[in-house]
């Protein structure tokens, strides 16, 4: 693809938690992410994705992550849309991918798949979704990268289509019908923490987003950093070329702000190539448009 737009997302990166039972409406969401898009300084927008309010062990609402990014797209014309990211124990990877090839082609090529193993126990009691013990789930997680991959490569674009045998999800003459806009298929981001996680990313993964519970620790993020580094370099990759997004949250609070700009500009010093900074969703826009006007337009003041 020629279009440089559609290499990487820039610099920073706005995030609303669709969580509803903490008080997010969809009409709040909705205006958050429409301030949002008439913000320049920001070059992506972000959601999590549950089924339940994460921060309970059981219940509370939340507004499922695929179809709200495809609501809201419209929302932020010529900016990326990202998730951070999908549970893999929630979708079959084909599924995951057929949604995707909408995305991408909602936004002109600019969606980024974050994936992870799947963790909070609650919402998948709830919901009767198996969750299994983590050696099968970090397994299954592994092949369904190994499938999205495999999906959005040039053999799936037309017939005969890929074949891929696995255990958990095998293809058979399988073709992705439309196609992406994005010739390398929509870009992938791995949210991997230990030896396995990392390596996964190494050999699949465009980019890496901090875990939110780290949200903020600029001593985590560079740890991490260093180590994928090193993993990438071990694998004959070029470390530049990845892209790190440290995490943070703020709240329309004057020294909230403050802290959050200091905080801002650690994680650059710190390696950080894109920011996703934060606002909650019960603030609505004038929290959104107090965070890019005293976080993230100085901060890209500063990087140039």
């Amino acid at each position: 693809m020629a279009d440089e737009a559609l290499t990487r997302p820039g610099l920073i990166g706005f995030r609303i938690s669709p969580i509803a039972s903490q008080g997010v409406d969809w009409r709040t969401l909705d205006a958050t992410w429409a301030a949002a898009g008439e913000e320049d300084v920001f070059s992506a927008g972000w959601i999590s994705d549950h089924l339940t309010d994460a921060s309970r062990e059981r219940g509370g609402g939340a507004f499922e992550s695929l179809t709200t990014v495809a609501a809201l797209a419209h929302r932020v014309p010529g900016k990326w849309i990202g998730i951070a990211v999908l549970a893999n124990t929630f979708r079959h990877p084909s599924v995951v991918a057929k949604s995707a090839s909408v995305i991408d082609n909602v936004t002109g090529g600019r969606f980024i798949l974050g994936m992870g193993a799947g963790w909070h126990v609650g919402e998948h009691e709830t919901f009767g979704i198996p969750l299994p013990e983590m050696q099968e789930r970090f397994a299954r997680y592994e092949s369904a990268v190994a499938t999205l991959a495999t999906l959005f490569s040039e053999a799936a674009r037309q017939p005969p289509g890929v074949t891929r045998d696995d255990p958990f999800y095998p293809l058979r003459e399988a073709t992705l019908e439309p196609t992406p806009v994005r010739t390398q298929g929509p870009q992938i981001w791995l949210g991997g923490q230990r030896r396995r996680g990392i390596a996964l990313a190494t050999k699949y993964a465009e980019g890496w987003p901090m875990p939110g519970n780290e949200a903020g620790n600029v001593a985590y993020f560079r740890t991490k950093r260093d180590e994928i580094r090193r993993a990438l370099e071990a694998a004959g990759r070029d470390p530049d070329g990845f892209i790190f997004g440290g995490q943070m949250t703020v709240s329309k609070d004057p020294a909230s702000l403050r802290d959050g700009r200091a905080t801002a500009l650690e994680f650059l010093r710190a390696g950080a190539n894109h920011l996703i900074i934060g606002v909650p969703g019960t603030e609505g826009p004038d929290a959104l448009r107090a965070m890019a006007r005293e976080v993230a337009q100085p901060v890209r003041d500063v990087s140039g």
